[in-house]
C-alpha cells in the first residue's frame, strides 16, 4: 500500500538505496515532530534508481516535487549495493553513488524550490590538499554543487578537513559531529572508576582538535583527565595501497598512563593499521582500557585483527555511528557499539526547513556534562 504524502507540507525527503535504513529512521523523527507518528503516512519521495547493462544509471522520481524544499540523502560509503554491467557484478563506488546523487538533483528539473543535500560522509574528503601533481577532488566536487544555481546547502558530518567549504561561494556548508550522541553511549556504558581517571588521545597530529572536543565536554570536578597525541612519521618515498607507510608513533603526553582509561577519538577507521599501533604504544606505557571513538568505522580491510585485539584485552570498545555503511554481522560484535544519529539530522531538516537556528545542534556542549553529573549523582545516592 502506498504511504500517503504530508499535504500541508513542503518539505520532501529523497533518500537513495544507499541511505535507505537511515532514512526510514529520519523520517519517522520527522512525523513525530510533526505530529504525524503514523505508517501510513511519509515525507520520503518514492524514486527509482536505475542501473543500465552498459554501466550507465539514472533517477526517476515518481511523484511531483514542484515547489518543495527537498533533502536528498545518501551514503557514498556504502559499498554493498550491487549492479550488473556487461554480465559482470559490480558493487557501488562513492564514483557512482556520487554521480547517482547528480543525477537526482538533476530529475527534480529546476522545479524544486530548494535543494539541500544531506552526505554524512563527504565525498573525497581526505583528497582535501595538494601534495603532488593531483586533483583536489573534494574542492571540485563541491564546486560543482556551488555552481548548480537551486543546491541550497550541504549538511556534513566531520569533515575531514573543515577548509574545503571554502570552494563554495553562494552555498551554504554546514557541518556537524556526533559527539553527544557517541558520548550518550559511551558514558551509560563506561563504570565509575573508568570515567575517573580518562586520558584523552589524539592518533595523530590531525585529530587534536577532535579530541579536544572530546576533553572538554568531560568537565566534571569527579574526573581527573590529561590529554595526549601521537605524531606520525611517514615513509614518504613508497605508496602502498593508496597511502604512504607509517614507520613510526612518536607520543607527547605523560609517559605514565598506569591504570588509566584511554580515549582515542578520530573522524575514521579504514583498515586500522595506524589505530592497532596507537593501541599497542598506550599499552606499553601501562594504558589499563582503551576505548576507541570514530564518526565513520569504514573496515576497509575486515574486522578480524579488531576481533583479536578486543579477544587479547588490548581493545575494549569501538564506538561509531551509522552515517555510513556497516555490515549487519560486523554489527553482532560485543565491542562494536552503532550510535543512531538518525534524530539529530532530523533535527538538523527540520531546523533548516523552518528557518530556525542550528547553532545548538552544531556547538552544544552541555549534554555530556548532564550524563556525568547525573551518572556521578546516581553514585551517591
Amino acid at each position: 500500500m502506498k504511504k500517503k504524502q504530508i499535504e500541508d507540507s513542503k518539505l520532501r525527503l529523497m533518500v537513495f538505496k544507499s541511505a535507505l535504513e537511515l532514512g526510514k529512521k529520519i523520517d519517522k523523527h520527522l512525523l513525530e515532530m510533526y505530529n504525524l507518528d503514523d505508517e501510513e503516512y511519509t515525507f520520503m519521495v518514492p524514486i527509482k534508481e536505475i542501473f543500465f547493462n552498459d554501466g550507465h544509471m539514472k533517477i526517476e522520481i515518481e511523484e511531483t516535487v514542484r515547489g518543495k524544499d527537498m533533502f536528498l540523502l545518501t551514503d557514498i560509503g556504502n559499498y554493498s549495493i550491487t549492479y550488473v554491467m556487461h554480465e559482470f557484478i559490480n558493487h557501488t563506488s562513492p564514483n557512482d553513488l556520487v554521480i547517482q546523487l547528480k543525477d537526482g538533483i538533476g530529475a527534480c528539473n529546476s522545479h524544486a524550490d530548494k535543494i539541500n543535500i544531506i552526505m554524512p560522509l563527504l565525498f573525497a574528503g581526505r583528497q582535501h590538499r595538494r601534495n603532488t601533481r593531483e586533483n583536489l577532488m573534494c574542492g571540485q566536487f563541491l564546486h560543482e554543487l556551488d555552481m548548480n544555481s537551486h543546491v541550497k546547502s550541504i549538511i556534513t558530518f566531520d569533515a575531514h578537513d573543515q577548509g574545503v567549504e571554502h570552494a563554495l561561494h553562494d552555498t551554504e556548508f554546514d557541518n556537524f559531529y556526533p559527539t553527544n550522541t557517541i558520548l550518550d553511549s559511551l558514558i551509560n556504558d563506561l563504570s565509575i572508576e573508568d570515567l575517573k581517571n580518562i586520558v584523552f588521545v589524539a592518533p595523530d597530529n590531525g585529530a587534536t582538535g577532535r579530541r579536544n572536543v572530546y576533553l572538554n565536554s568531560f568537565q566534571s570536578n569527579h574526573i581527573n583527565r590529561e590529554a595526549g597525541s601521537f605524531y606520525k612519521q611517514r615513509d614518504y618515498n613508497h605508496l602502498v595501497n593508496g597511502k604512504y607507510q607509517v614507520v613510526s608513533h612518536d607520543y607527547c603526553g605523560n609517559e605514565n598512563l598506569k591504570g588509566k582509561t584511554a580515549i582515542i577519538s578520530d573522524d575514521m577507521i579504514a583498515s586500522g593499521g595506524s589505530m592497532f599501533d596507537v593501541v599497542d604504544e598506550l599499552k606499553k606505557r601501562g594504558i589499563k582500557k582503551v576505548f576507541i571513538l570514530v564518526t565513520f568505522a569504514l573496515y576497509t580491510e575486515g574486522i578480524e585483527k579488531f576481533n583479536k585485539y578486543y579477544k587479547d584485552g588490548l581493545i575494549n570498545g569501538v564506538y561509531t555511528t551509522n552515517l555510513s555503511y556497516i555490515p549487519e554481522n560486523y554489527k553482532k560484535e560485543e565491542w562494536l557499539h552503532v550510535c543512531d544519529c538518525s534524530k539529530t539530522i532530523a533535527q538538523i531538516i527540520y531546523n533548516i526547513h523552518k528557518d530556525l537556528s542550528i547553532s545548538t545542534l552544531l556547538r552544544d556542549k552541555s549534554e555530556p556534562i548532564k550524563l556525568l553529573e547525573k551518572k556521578f549523582g546516581d553514585e551517591n545516592v
